[in-house]
């Protein structure tokens, strides 16, 4: 079964009943998920973000593209418009299989993990995740890398609140902190 199958079928009618809905379409659902890294060291060296989109698109599947600084930061020797990161945005089946693949195996595969902070869940209901290292997706070999890098993982949805976002995210297997 598909994850957009496991959602209509078993998140949706959960999700109206935990949030008391009587619209099928009030639920809130996944709109994108945004990949990023930020590579400071692309400053001095260029290299760095070819390596990186190499390995963001093994990770996802699809192509990333390079951002670049938004103002200048004398203190880190970044330009305006200097490279120096980049990110990737999944929608549609790309992102339900990204999201499948981060519930299933990668969040089980991360050392001494004992659960998501709530506090990662904004007010508007989206969830943020930041990872150490690369190398817990399973497309990533530890032969080939060049240096461990940290990435962070954003998933948008059009929920209306935080406990919207936080009912939808439970629902789809993410695993949150016990209290």
């Amino acid at each position: 079964m598909s994850f957009k199958d496991f959602y209509n079928n078993e998140v949706k009618p959960k999700a109206m009943k935990l949030m008391k809905l009587t619209n099928p379409m009030a639920v809130p659902k996944l709109v994108k998920i945004v990949v990023n890294v930020g590579a400071g060291e692309a400053v001095n060296n260029k290299d760095v973000l070819e390596k990186i989109q190499e390995q963001l698109a093994l990770i996802t599947g699809q192509k990333p593209i390079i951002t670049k600084a938004k103002k200048s930061i004398s203190a880190f020797k970044i330009r305006k418009g200097l490279p120096i990161g980049v990110k990737v945005t999944l929608r549609g089946k790309r992102m339900n299989d990204f999201l499948e693949k981060l519930v299933k195996i990668v969040i089980p595969r991360i050392r001494d993990f004992r659960g998501i902070s709530e506090k990662s869940i904004d007010k508007n209901g989206n969830l943020n995740l930041g990872f150490r290292e690369q190398t817990i997706f399973p497309e990533i070999e530890f032969d080939k890398i060049d240096k461990i890098r940290g990435l962070e993982v954003t998933i948008v949805t059009n929920a209306k609140n935080h406990n919207m976002g936080k009912i939808l995210f439970e629902l789809m297997g993410i695993p949150f902190k016990k209290n």
